[in-house]
């Protein structure tokens, strides 16, 4: 039966399923083919769990992460590779006004609540992410008007990441609200999916549910799609004169939450050195980072739009050395999935966070990569140029992230412990 005919079979909306396939509906704003980091890792865990016998349905939208110009054509509904895809008709007003947030996610959580979860079969299992970031609050007061079983996954943690950013105000009104509500979400949740275990101390601690409920699964890389390649056969490479200097990359979302003060003042005492610095995507300090690159005089440094997906394994091979970062007091509120997609690339890594951060445990005792402490300019000086001197050692580190990555963090490792967790929330009365 061809995808197109599977896509057109009808099913009940008003029975349960209870001797058939665990049922799972995957919510989340954004999915494949936007750009959004978030959405590619849903889409590669919706095919990986409906492999494992699932069924396995997702409810997005039309893309709108990205620039316009990322847009892709998708149809609105598809039956591909075991997964049912819905893409909803919402608003697509720029991310960079909060009204504007406001109101896409309004016009996808509506229609949502009454059109896709209200009416839904109750033999499913609903996955709720944070995209947007009060998306599981639909989940949390529909349990409270009839039983309905449901997953929280937290990427970013809210108001916790508002307030950081200065967005809220700290014990004010939205941040109390928002917290009020996070706590009936997350304890009427039948299981929680965090992304490291600051983050399972954050939601047990501030929210109270149980502990055994709370659950760390890493985000993951898919090592058959990401794969390693010398960075002389890279065409990205070859595009912008990286194959000779030693490159190191930044790719993907330049947010507010991330540290580049540090990596540009580092880029300005490298200016004499065989050395490049490239950004690729977008995001809130692009502007601001387009600036600091002109007031320096950065001939050294390149800022790149998003890559496309066809293209991205190319552009990470594109390079000597990935840079993966995150803000000091982030711990617990985000993490950076780009970790792994560096190790899937086998790529060594170089990462600067505050000294207490699992990005640096996970460095540091992998032996994958170099940890520099947030603000030091001349540590993360002293390891580029260590490691641009010392090009076989630099390689080892690569080849043992690589190996890391499929050891334990690949979408089959990962992929695997959702779909337990998803089934501990399914059988739950």
């Amino acid at each position: 039966m061809s995808d197109e005919t599977q896509n057109q079979t009808p099913t009940s909306t008003t029975t349960s399923n209870k001797n058939g396939p665990m049922r799972v509906v995957i919510l989340n704003q954004y999915y494949v083919p936007d750009v959004a980091s978030t959405g590619h890792l849903l889409f590669e865990l919706a095919e990986n769990i409906a492999s494992q016998g699932a069924e396995v349905k997702v409810i997005t939208c039309r893309p709108s992460y990205g620039p316009k110009e990322t847009w892709q054509k998708c149809p609105r509904k598809e039956f591909k590779h075991g997964v049912k895809v819905h893409r909803m008709f919402t608003t697509r007003y720029s991310k960079d006004s909060i009204i504007g947030r406001i109101i896409n996610s309004i016009t996808f959580l509506l229609p949502l609540a009454f059109l896709h979860v209200l009416p839904r079969m109750r033999g499913e299992v609903f996955l709720y992410t944070t995209n947007p970031p009060y998306l599981g609050f639909v989940g949390g007061f529909i349990s409270l008007v009839r039983r309905h079983k449901y997953v929280v996954l937290l990427h970013d943690s809210y108001p916790e990441l508002a307030v950081w950013v200065g967005k809220i105000r700290s014990g004010g009104f939205i941040d109390k609200f928002w917290k009020f509500c996070n706590k009936i979400m997350y304890r009427r949740a039948k299981q929680i999916i965090v992304l490291s275990e600051a983050a399972k101390r954050l939601v047990v601690e501030n929210y109270g549910p149980d502990p055994d409920r709370v659950h760390v699964i890493p985000n993951w890389a898919d090592p058959k799609e990401l794969e390693p390649k010398p960075k002389e056969e890279s065409s990205f490479a070859k595009e912008y004169g990286l194959v000779e200097p030693f490159t190191l990359l930044y790719s993907g979302n330049l947010g507010l939450y991330y540290e580049f003060d540090m990596i540009l003042d580092a880029a300005e005492r490298l200016l004499n050195k065989n050395f490049r610095l490239v950004f690729t995507g977008a995001g809130g300090q692009r502007n601001a980072i387009e600036k600091k690159i002109k007031e320096k005089n950065l001939t050294n440094t390149l800022l790149l739009p998003y890559t496309p997906q066809e293209q991205f394994n190319d552009a990470l091979c594109g390079c000597d050395a990935l840079l993966v970062t995150i803000a000091k007091g982030i711990d617990g509120i985000s993490f950076p999935s780009k970790l792994y997609t560096s190790m899937s690339v086998g790529r060594p890594i170089v990462a600067f966070s505050s000294p207490n951060s699992e990005l640096r445990l996970k460095v540091e005792t992998n032996q994958v990569g170099y940890w520099v402490e947030l603000g030091d300019t001349d540590g993360l000086v002293d390891s580029i140029s260590y490691m641009m001197e010392h090009k076989e050692e630099t390689k080892a580190m690569g080849d043992l992230a690589r190996q890391l990555l499929i050891d334990e963090y690949s979408i089959d490792v990962s992929g695997k412990k959702y779909f337990d967790v998803l089934k501990l929330g399914y059988k739950e009365n």
